[in-house]
């Protein structure tokens, strides 16, 4: 039952992570390595490009099959392969702004020094997991030798994609490792993720 005029609630209390603060990528603000800052910013162009390339190619099948009667099949597997490097790539940028579904109900409770020691933790098995996904990305572009069907593209440059991206958590994995061991260790972790706010 709402109650009338009751106030809007602030969202930022909700979807705001005080903790997490010295281990965001903010490109506006620029906070995070420069390195990384850049290849989100550049990243994230990729995406638009990808995006459009990829209704381009739909819709010039979808036009091809409607008016022309005839279907284009490069189109369909153009927009595999758009799709495939859309996809990697958008994870790593996402990873990159925090904007992976996470459930931090845990860490939003606990002490600065414990939530980064949960943070630290986090990151560590997100680095190994990135550095399965490596080694199994470069096993199977070691493997293929293998062209695409019809556009003639080799597989590697599409496998290639999850090892880039696979890579790039990996390292921004690292350095907020590096960052919550830095908070945890220091004697005002409290007043720096406030203060700086």
């Amino acid at each position: 039952m709402d109650i009338p005029n009751a106030p809007i609630p602030n969202t930022t209390d909700f979807l705001d992570d005080p903790q997490r603060y010295p281990l965001e990528i903010d490109t506006e603000k620029r906070r995070g390595p420069a390195l990384f800052r850049w290849l989100t910013l550049a990243m994230e162009h990729i995406i638009a490009t990808l995006l459009v390339a990829l209704i381009i190619s739909v819709s010039a099948n979808v036009i091809g099959r409607s008016l022309l009667n005839h279907s284009l099949p490069w189109a369909d597997e153009l927009a595999r392969m758009l799709f495939i490097w859309l996809i990697f790539i958008g994870a790593a940028a996402a990873f990159a702004r925090y904007e992976h579904i996470a459930v931090d109900f845990l860490v939003r409770r606990l002490k600065p020094r414990a939530a980064h020691m949960l943070y630290l933790f986090q990151h560590l098995i997100i680095t190994a997991l990135m550095g399965v996904i490596i080694w199994g990305g470069f096993l199977v572009m070691s493997r293929s030798t293998g062209r695409t069907a019809i556009l003639g593209v080799p597989w590697n440059l599409v496998n290639v994609s999850l090892v880039l991206c696979a890579m790039f958590i990996a390292a921004v994995a690292i350095w907020r490792a590096w960052q919550s061991i830095q908070q945890i260790r220091s004697p005002n972790v409290t007043s720096t993720i406030v203060g700086g706010r």
